[in-house]
């Protein structure tokens, strides 16, 4: 039986997405301002979310910090950033598109990821972990008003 070749072809593509049962503008709130934003997903930032900001996040569960740069911002609509990740910059766009009414789909994507196959897939492995995390729990911050503590509980010691 012959080997399987896992080479990539191209830099992989971190992907995750949730509905969320607010308007778009709510969620969108919930990642651009850190008062919300603390509640579910890092707990420090020095800053909100606007275009030309250069911020820096904190989950202090972990001992970790993000230098974080914001590249653009549409109300309501998008926020990209770029965050130094292992030292290699990589680029987040979240898009809050409205679903029916009330409801708005939320995607995440983050590309850029550098490094040997085996290091990039489990790169994104992580990231989409991560953002699938920290969706559930704004999902669950905004509809039902519970803080789940769902990102500090990912990785327990």
């Amino acid at each position: 039986m012959e080997k399987p070749d896992f080479t990539l072809s191209r830099a992989p593509v971190a992907y995750a997405c949730m509905i969320v049962r607010k308007p778009a503008e709510e969620v969108f709130r919930a990642f651009a301002d850190p008062d919300v934003t603390s509640r579910f997903w890092y707990s420090k930032s020095s800053g909100p979310m606007v275009a030309g900001a250069e911020l820096r996040w904190e989950w202090e569960t972990y001992g970790a910090s993000a230098e974080v740069r914001v590249k653009e911002v549409q109300e309501g609509r998008l926020i990209r950033f770029e965050w130094g990740n292992y030292g290699q910059p990589t680029t987040v766009e979240l898009r809050f598109t409205p679903h029916t009414a009330g409801a708005t789909f939320v995607e995440v994507t983050e590309t850029g990821f550098e490094g040997s196959g085996d290091d990039a897939v489990r790169w994104v492995n992580d990231t989409v972990g991560g953002f699938a995390t920290a969706l559930c729990a704004m999902k669950a911050l905004l509809e039902h008003g519970i803080e789940l503590g769902a990102v500090p509980d990912h990785h327990p010691a």
